[in-house]
């Protein structure tokens, strides 16, 4: 039976978005403040209620803020500078932020759902009359020399859709970047980790994270405040097994939870009244390009990593503030193809160096959870007493902050970027990001 869905075309449009999780949120907010008209769809039928990320770093929040969206999130979630390790039964404190107060108006790491971020975005859209097409699935595309032409599956037939642009932000299993023919190159972790959201009674402070990690298991305690006070990410020592291609997520009890997170803190900390709780699998990929003609890739289509640093959901948001203003200067007739070019140019390397650093990190972390004497001695010794003395120096703090926040990523190398000659000796480079100063805004701009 065919309804009236399955003969309808529409088209040329500017854009359209496939996705609507913060990337593709991001990318329709970008859009919509220079006036770029598109479509966000997404074959979920609601919004996710649920989510893994749970942390925006101050880079985000800046590019944001450019459109006021970055105060709103700081209201909204809990700001934290402290981490509490718990280590074999010692405790030690490592200070993560507040030291740059001076260079950003958002010095620390603020903790919020994925679904309220989510939320948040889209509330923003609503509100200038942007509609997210729920229940709208892309079925396959054809790019040619002068925009691409989309299949999109409706409850109610199909539709054909023309577009200049299409962008895919539609995570992992992305149909846009399989549809171009891009690989996805790197593979999954053998760890299984199990992730909550729950309350707990416990030696847990509200106001910091926590990190408890032993021979017989890991457990990360992060104040995020709702659904539940405490989100929980946890790992058995003996947990992996054999890469596999099955689901990357599964249901897990509170019960099951409960065994790791007292094998990781000693049974010091009982889990109750939980929201969400699941198993869950991690990969590290990243696709060989961003682009293919006039179809890109953004966030988690491009990049998937460890969560070391809680800078998945960032880099994907940032992937689309960049990619944004450029679609945007390319349809206003304002610069040529050339400069959608520097998208590739700009974000690949930052997702490469991400997948790097975070895999490495994510290896030595690993390593650590080991019940041998020399693991027992290296985490009471050499994390739990070196590490916050080390941390101490307000030099190696900015360096760390720099990193987790994303403060440092820039763009000198770019294509787009011309450094003046002679260059100047002091202050920002051509292609860095603009310091703050006096807690004004930044021009982030350009992501």
């Amino acid at each position: 039976m065919h309804s009236d869905r399955a003969q309808r075309t529409t088209g040329p449009l500017p854009v359209l978005i496939v996705g609507a999780g913060p990337t593709g949120l991001a990318l329709a907010v970008q859009l919509q403040s220079f006036g770029v008209a598109f479509r966000i769809i997404d074959r979920l039928t609601d919004r996710g209620r649920e989510s893994r990320a749970l942390a925006i770093q101050a880079r985000t929040l800046e590019l944001l803020q450019s459109v006021g969206i970055g105060d709103q999130l700081a209201a909204a979630g809990r700001s934290s500078t402290r981490l509490l390790l718990h280590l074999d039964g010692h405790v030690a404190k490592v200070v993560l932020g507040g030291f740059g107060a001076t260079d950003t108006r958002f010095p620390y790491i603020l903790f919020l759902s994925q679904a309220e971020t989510e939320r948040i975005l889209a509330s923003h859209l609503e509100a200038r009359g942007v509609s997210i097409e729920r229940g709208v699935e892309l079925v396959d595309f054809k790019a040619e020399n002068h925009g691409v032409t989309s299949t999109l599956r409706h409850a109610d037939g199909t539709e054909t859709v023309g577009a200049m642009y299409l962008v895919g932000c539609d995570g992992a299993h992305s149909k846009v970047r399989k549809a171009a023919g891009i690989a996805f190159e790197g593979a999954p972790y053998i760890q299984d980790f199990l992730l909550g959201d729950v309350e707990a009674d416990g030696p847990l402070d509200t106001e910091a994270l926590h990190s408890f990690a032993g021979g017989h298991g890991v457990a990360m305690f992060f104040p995020l405040g709702a659904p539940r006070t405490w989100r929980v990410i946890a790992m058995a020592p003996d947990s992996g097994g054999e890469p596999t291609t099955a689901a990357e997520t599964s249901s897990l009890s509170l019960a099951e939870l409960q065994v790791v997170v007292d094998g990781a803190t000693g049974s010091t900390v009982r889990l109750r009244d939980p929201a969400w709780l699941t198993h869950f699998r991690l990969h590290h990929r990243q696709a060989d390009r961003y682009r293919a003609g006039r179809a890109f890739l953004a966030g988690d289509a491009g990049h998937i990593h460890s969560p070391v640093g809680a800078q998945g959901m960032n880099t994907g948001i940032q992937d689309a503030w960049n990619l944004g203003w450029k679609l945007a200067f390319n349809l206003r007739g304002w610069a040529d193809d050339r400069l959608l070019d520097t998208y590739q140019a700009e974000r690949w390397p930052v997702g490469r160096s991400l997948l790097r650093t975070t895999d490495r990190v994510f290896g030595l972390f690993v390593r650590g959870i080991s019940a041998s004497a020399v693991a027992r001695w290296v985490r009471r010794e050499i994390v739990g007493r070196v590490l916050p003395s080390v941390m101490s120096s307000r030099r190696l703090r900015d360096f760390a902050f720099g990193f987790i926040s994303e403060l440092r990523i820039h763009y000198r190398f770019s294509p787009a970027v011309l450094e003046g000659k002679p260059s100047l000796s002091g202050g920002p480079k051509a292609g860095s990001r603009l310091p703050v100063s006096g807690g004004r805004k930044s021009d982030t701009s350009g992501g």
